[in-house]
C-alpha cells in the first residue's frame, strides 16, 4: 500500500514539475515543487510479519499496563504500539471536543506539541539529502542580516546555536506587544533587528530551544519557496499517506484545532504563540505517526551517512546519559544501549513519541487534556528491549 502511495505521490509531482509556467510570469506553488527532493519518496522494504501468537501476548501485556496507568476515568488519550509497521494495540479514550460531546478517534488529530520537532527536522534532512542546502550551512547564507555567524543548519538541529529562547525575549513588552499574534517571520525579524547577545558561544554547548525549529521552518520556507505547512505536506505528510495531520499558522481557521484542556476540562484560550510553528503546532494521530516512523525508520528514506548523523549525540561537555541528534531526543547508557524518543508540552497538550530503533517497535502517545501520564509509556521498552526501565516505574519524565 505504501508503495502504490509513492508512486501515485511521485506520478503527481513530476506532473506538477511538467506543467510548470515557461513565460516566467512569477512564481507558484506548483513551480515551486520543482524546489523539493524527488528522492523523498522511496519504495518501502517489506518487514517480517509478526505472529499472531506474538501480537496476542505483547497485547495482553499493554492492556494491562493501559489499564493500571488509565484505568476507567476516560481520561483523554490517543495511544498506539507497533512493530515492524504492525500495529499491536491502540486505545483512543476521552473528548476530543467536550463542549461539543466529540469523542477521540482513531482519526481525531491532536496537536503533537514538540514531537513537531521530529517532523520539522525529517523535511530538513530530506532537503539536505537533496543537496539543497548543507547540515553546516550558516544561517547567514540564507537570511540577510543574521546577526550569529557560526550558527548552522546543524547546531539549530541539535540545539547547540546559542540563540535566545523566543518565549523568553518576547514576553518583554518593549520587545513585542502581546495583543498581536507572533508569527515566525515576526521571530526572524526581531532576532535581526535587535541583536540579542547569543546565550552562550554556538556549538559549546546543549540548551534546549524552541527558536531553533522556528528558524528551521523559516529555511524550509526559504528553499522551497513556499509555505512551510504547503512544504510538509509535499515533502512529508502526502506521501506517507499521513491524511489526518496538518500544519497550524496564522492562516488557518481556529475552527480547524482540536481543543486543548486543563485538567480539569477548562478550556485552554488561544494565546500570541499560539501561531508559530515548527517547534510545534503539527497535528496529527498516532496511526499518521506510525505511516512516519516506518517510513523515516526504512533505509531507503534517507542515506546511511545521513542516519548515522541523525541517531548521534552531540553533546558530551557533561557527563550523563541524556543526549539530542538531530531532531530526537536520546539516552545512552555505559553498556552501549540507546534510547531515542521525543516528548512535547503545549497548553494541555502532552505527546511522546519513542523510536525503538534496534526492535524496530514504536511507542506513541497524545493527550489534549493536561497529564504527565503520556510520558510514562517509556515503561513500556522493556516489552521490546533490554532498557534501564521496569512496568512499575513511576519516576518523573522531563518534557
Amino acid at each position: 500500500m505504501l508503495r502504490l502511495k509513492y508512486t501515485f505521490c511521485l506520478v503527481l509531482l513530476t506532473s506538477l514539475f511538467l506543467s510548470c509556467d515557461k513565460d516566467k510570469r512569477g512564481s507558484s506553488d506548483d513551480e515551486n515543487v520543482a524546489k523539493l527532493p524527488y528522492s523523498m519518496l522511496p519504495p518501502m522494504k517489506e518487514l517480517p510479519k509478526l505472529s499472531e501468537k506474538y501480537i496476542q501476548q505483547k497485547h495482553n501485556e499493554i492492556a494491562n499496563f493501559f489499564t493500571e496507568n488509565y484505568g476507567n476515568d476516560f481520561e483523554n488519550v490517543s495511544f498506539l504500539v507497533a512493530q515492524n509497521g504492525q500495529i499491536i494495540y491502540e486505545k483512543y479514550n476521552g473528548y476530543a471536543d467536550k463542549e461539543n460531546n466529540i469523542l477521540n478517534s482513531a482519526d481525531t488529530p491532536l496537536h503533537i506539541a514538540s514531537v513537531s520537532k521530529v517532523l520539522t527536522a525529517a523535511a530538513v534532512l530530506k532537503l539536505v539529502e537533496a543537496g539543497k542546502i548543507e547540515l553546516d550551512q550558516k544561517l547567514t547564507t540564507i537570511f540577510k542580516g543574521f546577526p550569529y555567524p557560526e550558527v548552522t543548519i546543524r547546531t539549530l538541529l541539535n540545539h547547540r546555536s546559542g540563540i535566545k529562547k523566543y518565549g523568553y525575549f518576547t514576553e518583554d513588552n518593549k520587545v513585542w506587544d502581546k495583543s498581536k499574534t507572533l508569527t515566525n517571520k515576526d521571530i526572524l525579524n526581531l532576532l535581526i533587528t535587535q541583536k540579542f547577545p547569543l546565550d552562550h558561544p554556538t556549538d559549546t554547548h546543549f540548551v534546549y530551544n524552541n527558536t531553533n525549529y522556528v528558524l528551521l521552518a523559516l529555511v524550509i520556507e526559504k528553499i522551497t519557496g513556499m509555505r512551510y505547512s504547503k512544504a510538509m505536506k509535499l515533502i512529508i505528510f502526502d506521501p506517507l499517506g499521513m491524511k489526518n495531520t496538518f500544519v497550524f499558522d496564522e492562516t488557518t481557521p481556529l475552527s480547524k484545532a482540536t481543543p486543548s484542556y486543563k485538567w480539569n476540562y477548562e478550556k485552554y484560550p488561544f494565546d500570541y504563540l499560539d501561531a508559530v510553528y515548527g517547534d510545534k503546532n503539527i497535528y496529527s494521530t498516532p496511526r499518521d505517526l506510525l505511516k512516519f516512523d516506518s517510513s523515516r525508520n526504512d533505509i531507503n528514506f534517507l542515506s546511511k551517512d545521513l542516519i548515522e548523523q541523525v541517531f548521534k549525540g552531540y553533546s558530551y561537555e557533561s557527563k550523563g546519559v541524556k543526549n539530542y541528534g538531530l531532531g530526537i531526543r536520546m539516552r545512552e547508557w555505559d553498556n552501549g544501549i540507546k534510547y531515542f524518543y521525543h516528548n512535547g508540552w503545549w497548553h494541555g497538550n502532552t505527546s511522546s513519541f519513542i523510536n525503538l530503533r534496534k526492535e524496530n517497535a514504536v511507542i506513541i502517545a497524545l493527550s489534549n487534556k493536561f497529564t504527565r501520564k503520556t510520558y510514562e509509556v517509556k515503561r513500556l521498552s522493556v516489552l521490546f528491549g533490554d532498557y534501564p526501565f521496569t512496568l512499575k516505574d513511576t519516576a518523573a519524565t522531563d518534557e
